[in-house]
């Protein structure tokens, strides 16, 4: 699995000649480990815990690693379709108008493939007392989303704002799960309080899913001014 990730990276309208920095990809693996075993240690450290190894959350993360071929598809339907209305666009403002609901299009039909395949892998066995609830492929479907927005971006050299966005999602992952062991310190209690709410109300994978899907949305609204741009479908020579 961790190949085949590294060869759709690498290779295919998902790979990029645009050096990403080390914090970016520290992030990055460390969303995709939450998506595999935060849930339940954020559930297990609410119950006190934990006391020994708690499952992994194995079906998420497989439909994760399946949707980077539906990922791959659409960003190559995105970059095709934008040449095209490139080259037939008259003006920068009618491209600009022309490729938004192409983009926006494009992330709904991922968003279609990703939930269904979170559907079929959730019929998949899972591990014994591993958290399978609706709010763990929520989670991970925001993660999805997050990821794909943040490579589209990548591919076309806006590097900064996947940079910064992945940084503050998961440094709000680290804080939620922190606050949930600090609050086991005398007078602490309090810290876990807004944490301990979301969980107890929609699960402990509401959490990836609020934080992930805020932070996907911040580049969604960012792609569709900068993924709209003329310049940013440049080819490699620097022609539009």
């Amino acid at each position: 699995m961790t190949l085949g990730l590294r060869a759709a990276l690498r290779r295919g309208p998902l790979s990029t000649t645009h050096r990403t920095t080390s914090g970016t990809r520290a992030w990055t693996c460390w969303l995709i480990a939450y998506a595999l075993l935060g849930d339940g240690l954020l559930s297990v450290g609410i119950e006190g815990g934990p006391d020994g190894p708690w499952p992994p959350a194995t079906a998420p993360v497989l439909a994760l690693a399946l949707a980077c071929v539906p990922a791959a598809w659409c960003a190559r339907l995105f970059t095709a379709g934008a040449r095209r209305k490139l080259t037939a666009s008259r003006g920068l403002e009618e491209f600009a108008v022309s490729v938004r609901p192409l983009l926006l299009g494009v992330f709904a039909l991922f968003l279609c493939a990703l939930g269904g395949l979170l559907a079929l892998c959730r019929e998949a066995p899972s591990e014994p007392g591993a958290y399978n609830g609706p709010s763990a492929y929520a989670g991970a479907g925001a993660l999805g989303a997050l990821l794909l927005l943040a490579r589209l971006l990548t591919t076309r050299g806006f590097t900064h704002a996947p940079a910064v966005v992945l940084g503050a999602a998961g440094a709000a992952e680290v804080t939620a799960l922190t606050t949930v062991f600090a609050s086991r310190l005398p007078g602490c209690s309090f810290v876990a309080t807004p944490v301990e709410t979301i969980a107890g109300a929609w699960g402990p994978g509401a959490v990836p899913a609020l934080v992930c899907g805020a932070a996907a949305l911040v580049l969604l609204i960012h792609a569709t001014r900068t993924l709209t741009r003329a310049s940013a479908h440049a080819t490699p020579g620097g022609t539009p």
